[in-house]
């Protein structure tokens, strides 16, 4: 009886579904910035282009841009995403706030 079932318990768990592979990142909520996963934009320099892709990615509804030496607010704003350039104008960091 046993030589009956294994060969078909063995059928059954190699029918077993474990996935479609590695799942999508989940979107950020609306108008609120996810810094997670931008380190794709370090490097770039500011273009509309940059600004569209970084507000996608990060969910974020404005972006501030900043210089070095630029004097900025310290408000934080959970919608905002902060991105970092360097003296030639390429992103160095993404950050919310």
């Amino acid at each position: 009886m046993i030589r009956a079932i294994l060969p078909l318990a063995i059928l059954a768990t190699s029918a077993c579904h474990y996935g479609d592979g590695p799942e999508a990142a989940p979107s950020p909520p609306p108008g609120k910035c996810v810094a997670d996963g931008l380190a794709s934009l370090n490097g770039k320099t500011r273009t509309d282009a940059v600004e569209k892709e970084a507000m996608r990615l990060s969910g974020a509804k404005t972006v501030r841009w900043i210089s070095p030496g630029m004097a900025v607010t310290m408000d934080f704003s959970e919608a905002r995403l902060n991105l970092d350039l360097d003296d030639k104008g390429r992103i160095v960091r993404a950050h919310c706030g």
